[in-house]
């Protein structure tokens, strides 16, 4: 094999390797914000459960309140039931 072709080789590899690179990292990025959506709707809807039974509380599930609790956690319950007591 001649070298240029050796070289053509090595060229077309790394940069196969380097777009597939730049193309999955938006792909986790977007798998783990679906992961903490998913995340977020399953503690609301734990926290309506619990909450309208004993506490008398009820969050409304939608992609905004999921994503809230999905980033903020525990916090992000707190922070839901504080504003919605605060403006009601």
């Amino acid at each position: 094999m001649e070298v240029h072709v050796v070289v053509a080789y090595v060229f077309g590899i790394v940069l196969l390797y380097l777009i597939t690179r730049v193309l999955l990292v938006p792909v986790r990025i977007l798998l783990r914000l679906v992961y903490n959506v998913l995340l977020g709707a399953a503690l609301l809807v734990f926290v309506n459960f619990v909450g309208t039974h004993v506490l008398g509380i009820y969050l409304p599930v939608n992609p905004v309140t999921a994503l809230v609790v999905g980033f903020l956690g525990i916090p992000g319950i707190i922070l839901l039931v504080a504003l919605q007591h605060l403006l009601l």
